[in-house]
């Protein structure tokens, strides 16, 4: 192949050489002819590096390697980024331009595997992206991207605009293709239905054969230019060993205007120019609503990927001066002071320092109603600030913020694929291997039967057989079940998330953060004295006023008014406030902090709950008794997943008394307290030792490992950084009614899954034979073909409703 590509031209790139240019290089023991020194360093370095094996399985010619294009001194730059850092590796995603076909993948997967501190390497033919880890002490991006140059490529650390442009660029070049063959397709009608109507013998020889030839040449365009995607499909296909659903196709399309150009210069037998036309068109067509599906069902990632501003208002005198300047959201650092105008998304997360306002935190939370925020308020970059403009103090920077987190987490959503995707794709590729064979063994049937027709026979049984339905069925569905998850508050994380918690046979929650608050509330109040029990609660929020303990803040929200204050205030920690109201002195504390003004001894504590009391010199007033507080969405959850026949287990760290009052407000049987995080892990080994598939839902730190250990597993958005990276979705809006509609959509998803996976199969099953045996002319198959793929695609669209 190499050979006969390097004959006219540069050998590298294929461009006309020079006279008297004089540069060559030796590969294979031959001297290769290049058109400029770029192309023979570029050549010198493949040769150099031992991977001269590249110029005999190349498909095409490679980019010319411009005399400055080797080392542009722009590719420093990329140095002063820092990109994150696991373990001792650094590790990023790079865009890769000019890939072609597999010998493009080995090439850059073979050289960059010799570049000294990179460990590994893998290139996506798909997406053109390229994730690279490295040693950051013995390479830099810029080594990288240079290695990538010498051998052809240009490459540019992974963007997302760059990125989306090159995905339109797709798009408009597939409807190009779509448009070419659909006027192809109308145009060869037009001398085609005369020639069927003249069955007849009315139409002359001579006719009949003008009207054939200039089918002909209307086909051309659609052969040529708009059927591309599928040779070049099919031909990777062939490379790799791997039958794909382009293969049948191209034969089919290759099959057919062969057959029919023959027909035409022997001046008899049957041509298919228009079904040629029609089944590109059809095909075409169905993958172009495939690409929109899938370019739909991305949107909300895709909006979560853009949410992050370019650049924000910093204000470096403040507070003595009010002027900003413009700087780069990147270079924000903890301590910043940044103006947020109305309108625009906040580019870190920090704390409200002026001003309040409500903030749209749709992208990351799913809630569509604009939330209220004050100074001193907490807030994540990338929320949108819906009210008046605020003064927000930097509490870290882009690169660390909550956006730039799930930014990161979506990164690596979709990386892997399902394993009920990976077995269709399977099933797809053994599908074309049997239908090759058997559309052999049709057309040698009809060689006996009717050999006349045995060649039609055959290209409508590659035809309307070609699996594309089947391998549509279930990323289509995945897909689009992911877009509405993330328009719920959902962000799935691992590909096998839906598919796992439809066949989980345990829901393990964790207590605190997932089933409660994961703050203390007021449970009840206990009046001892002749004071009532709304005086109580007066006097005891005006005690706590100022004070930011929890405990003090779960009294003042249950508090129905705040019209007491008090006065000389003072506490003393770890033991409760001293303060006086109306004149008379109070403490609020501990049983022996207040006992000891009181004179006697309070009642003991509740089971399962922390006890505050009140009281003054005449004794003990009230005990406040308080524990952490379910989540208002928690018990209808749990009885869903009961209803669905899934087993739920309450496990958690806190005092076995508090997890089995947690199990019985909510109805669930088994509830382990007192588990530190290896007996957390080890339970649930213990249950999938046993054959149970077990979903894990947590919220803080100690849920790292078990996270890890589940067999799919879900972290609360407001949970600890480190319990998200180990799960496998994450509840963006921290609602744990999120996690039961993610059960209802995997149940959908899976139904979808089915259903287009039945029809695929029964399409197959009526149309093959029904082909084989003469039933269907080739561009009834097309249109039977096209007709099943668009069905899958749109029934999977289905899940996309309800927002």
């Amino acid at each position: 192949m190499s050979a006969v590509l390097g004959n006219d031209g540069c050998f590298h790139c294929g461009l006309p050489v020079p006279q008297g240019g004089g540069w060559t290089v030796s590969i294979d023991d031959a001297a290769r002819e290049m058109c400029c020194p770029g192309c023979a360093a570029v050549a010198q370095g493949i040769v150099d590096a031992g991977l001269a094996a590249y110029y005999r399985s190349r498909t095409a010619f490679s980019e010319r390697a411009g005399e400055g294009a080797l080392v542009p001194p722009e590719l420093a730059l990329y140095d002063e980024a820092q990109p994150p850092v696991t373990g001792d590796l650094a590790e990023a995603t790079f865009s890769v331009e000019g890939i072609r076909c597999a010998a493009c993948v080995w090439l850059i997967e073979g050289r960059l595997a010799r570049l000294p501190g990179v460990a590994t390497a893998e290139m996506n033919v798909a997406t053109e992206r390229l994730t690279v880890r490295w040693s950051a002490e013995k390479c830099k991006p810029s080594d990288i991207l240079q290695a990538l140059r010498r051998v052809g490529y240009a490459a540019y650390p992974y963007d997302t605009a760059r990125h989306g442009a090159a995905l339109e660029r797709a798009r408009k070049k597939l409807f190009r293709q779509l448009f070419i063959a659909g006027l192809s397709m109308m145009q060869v009608m037009m001398y085609a239905v005369p020639v069927y109507l003249a069955d007849d013998g009315t139409m002359d020889a001579d006719m009949t054969a003008l009207m054939h030839w200039a089918s002909l040449l209307l086909t051309l365009p659609a052969v040529l230019y708009s059927a591309q995607p599928f040779f070049r499909g099919a031909w990777i296909n062939l490379k790799q060993r791997m039958p794909g659903m382009d293969v049948p196709v191209a034969l089919g399309i290759a099959a057919a205007f062969a057959g029919s150009v023959w027909s035409v210069l022997r001046g008899q037998g049957e041509v298919w120019f228009d079904s040629v036309t029609m089944f590109i068109f059809l095909l075409l067509a169905s993958r172009y609503l495939e690409l929109v599906a899938r370019r739909k069902a991305a949107t909300a990632l895709e909006k979560l990927q853009h949410a992050l501003p370019a650049s924000a208002l910093r204000m470096p005198g403040y507070p003595k001066q009010r002027e900003t300047e413009v700087v780069a959201a990147a270079s924000l650092c903890e301590g910043d002071m940044v103006l947020v105008r109305p309108g625009e998304a906040l580019a870190a997360d920090g704390v409200i320092a002026e001003g309040g306002t409500e903030l749209d935190l749709a992208l990351l939370t799913g809630e569509s109603r604009a939330q209220p925020r004050r100074p001193g308020d907490a807030v994540p970059g990338g929320a949108v600030n819906a009210g008046q403009a605020i003064v927000l103090r930097v509490t870290r920077g882009a690169r660390d913020s909550t956006l730039s987190r799930l930014v990161a987490l979506v990164e690596r959503a979709g990386q892997g694929r399902p394993q009920i995707a990976l077995w269709a794709d399977t099933v797809a590729a053994w599908f074309v291997a049997a239908l090759l064979a058997l559309t052999v063994a049709v057309f040698v049937a009809w060689q006996f039967v009717d050999p006349a027709r045995a060649w039609e026979v055959a290209i409508a049984v590659l035809v309307v057989s070609c699996p594309c339905a089947l391998s549509l069925a279930t990323p289509t569905a995945l897909a689009a079940a992911t877009d509405r998850l993330v328009r719920k508050g959902v962000l799935v994380v691992k590909p096998h998330v839906l598919e796992t918690l439809h066949r989980a046979t345990h829901v393990v929650f964790d207590k605190t953060g997932t089933l409660t608050a994961g703050k203390p509330a007021l449970r009840h109040v206990g009046v001892f004295g002749a004071a009532g029990r709304e005086r109580c609660l007066q006097v005891a929020a005006a005690l706590e006023a100022t004070s930011a303990h929890p405990l003090g803040a779960a009294i003042r929200e249950a508090s129905l008014k705040a019209v007491l204050q008090a006065q000389d205030v003072t506490s003393e920690m770890g033991q409760g406030i001293e303060g006086s109201v109306d004149g008379r002195v109070y403490r609020l504390g501990r049983a022996s902090f207040v006992a000891a003004i009181s004179g006697e001894l309070p009642e003991p504590d509740a089971a399962g709950m922390t006890s505050v009391y009140l009281g003054d010199a005449g004794g003990v007033l009230a005990r406040f008794d308080l524990a952490d507080s379910l989540r208002d969405d928690a018990q209808a959850v749990v009885r869903a997943f009961q209803r669905s026949g899934k087993q739920v287990i309450l496990l958690s760290g806190d005092d076995q008394r508090v997890t089995d009052g947690v199990a019985a407000e909510l109805g669930i049987g088994d509830a382990l307290g007192a588990q530190l995080p290896a007996g957390k892990l080890a339970f649930v080994r213990d249950l999938q030792a046993k054959g149970a598939v077990v979903a894990m839902a947590g919220d803080g730190i100690n849920d790292a490992a078990v996270l890890s250990a589940a067999d799919v597993s879900f972290a609360m958005g407001g949970g600890a950084a480190l319990a998200q990276l180990n799960a496998d979705c994450l509840l963006l809006g921290g609602r744990l009614a999120a996690l039961e509609e993610t059960r209802v959509t995997a149940a959908r998803a899976l139904a979808v899954v089915r259903q287009n996976l039945w029809w695929a199969s029964i399409y197959n099953m009526v149309a093959i034979p029904a082909a084989a045996i003469g039933l269907l002319n080739p561009w009834m198959a097309g249109a039977g073909m096209s007709l099943s793929s668009a069905v899958v695609v749109i029934n999977a669209l289905r899940l996309r409703g309800g927002a």
